[in-house]
């Protein structure tokens, strides 16, 4: 039985781990890689390209790599080198890139972020399993096991394409731009399973396992509209963010409707910073059902062409880099008319 078939377990039928509820680990195999990208089988992908893709519009989700310039949570400042390979005429060239991989758009892969009290990621793997620093590997057909579990090539090898859906939390909140945002996108705000479902009923939207949802709640809408002052002073900050609430309620929704990965606009998917003595959602996320989490994603042409066209749903592709035992990602991804 595939995936796509299999009869999956409600958040409340999932077994505890330790003291935490709702544990996926083993439903895909002790061994298993990719998490909830396994429900993304070839039935899942065929059905939302042909029931999706019918102008062939695309638009990229990505933010250019240079931005944000000066990173949140201390990541390190992308640097893109252009170099010069002949100097007379100036028409050959490279570019040379250094990037924290979390800096910007990004998928945040099973490497990231595990179950912190306990030092494990999902399906049990120790933290103190995986390797860090630079690893060499100057052999491709003998690399150390150690250093490619739960790596994000997994999902490099399989993509994470499937039918996409956007709740667009700005728009649904606005009343399409007639009325001011009831919040702000840089303070700390949480959005109820209430806000994400009464969004989904008015663009009409109706779930389905595998879905990939997007979720825009205005982060980089603002950043193009605020001064450069107030964007140079994002970092030293106190960081606060919009984002979903960390509650039970919030984690029935996401697992009984069986998505395959979660992204947003913001710096971080969750409510930031979470409450005093609440656990993150990214350790049940990443952690419990090894989902992937997606942060930064540009979605205002998105947000433009659903409004214009009434639709809400699309074919979403998705290619993170193919980077052996990598956390995360840039997430190349695109959304399809």
């Amino acid at each position: 039985m595939s995936a796509s078939d299999k009869e999956l377990p409600t958040y409340d039928q999932l077994p505890m781990f330790k003291n935490i509820p709702g544990c996926a680990w083993g439903l895909w195999g002790e061994d298993d890689q990719l998490g909830t990208v396994n429900l993304l089988t070839e039935k899942v992908v065929q059905r939302a390209a042909r029931e999706e893709v019918l102008t062939g519009h695309a638009i990229s989700l990505n933010w250019p790599l240079n931005f944000p310039e000066k990173p949140l949570f201390n990541r390190k400042t992308p640097e893109i080198k252009t170099k010069l390979r002949e100097e007379k005429f100036r028409v050959v060239r490279d570019d040379e890139i250094h990037i924290n991989t979390q800096s910007g758009s990004q998928w945040d892969g099973l490497r990231h972020y595990g179950v912190v009290d306990h030092g494990v990621y999902y399906n049990n793997t120790p933290g103190l399993s995986l390797p860090v620093g630079v690893a060499p590997m100057p052999n491709p057909t003998a690399i150390d096991p150690s250093e490619t579990k739960l790596g994000i090539q997994n999902w490099a090898d399989h993509g994470i394409c499937g039918r996409g859906i956007l709740l667009d939390l700005v728009h649904h909140q606005t009343k399409g731009g007639t009325v001011p945002l009831p919040y702000d996108p840089w303070a700390t705000h949480g959005f109820t399973v209430a806000d994400l479902e009464a969004c989904a009923a008015a663009q009409g939207v109706v779930f389905r396992q595998g879905d990939i949802l997007l979720l825009r709640a205005g982060f980089i809408q603002k950043y193009y509209t605020v001064s450069q002052e107030e964007r140079d002073a994002l970092p030293g900050r106190p960081g606060t963010f919009a984002g979903i609430e960390q509650s039970e309620d919030m984690k029935r929704f996401l697992w009984d409707n069986h998505f395959a990965a979660i992204a947003s606009d913001q710096p971080s998917l969750e409510r930031w910073p979470t409450p005093q003595g609440v656990p993150h959602m990214h350790q049940t996320i990443l952690g419990l059902w090894g989902m992937p989490i997606g942060e930064f994603f540009d979605l205002e042409k998105l947000s433009v062409k659903c409004a214009e066209t009434g639709r809400y749903t699309f074919f979403f592709s998705s290619w993170p880099l193919n980077i052996i035992g990598g956390c995360a990602s840039p997430p190349n991804a695109a959304a399809y008319f």
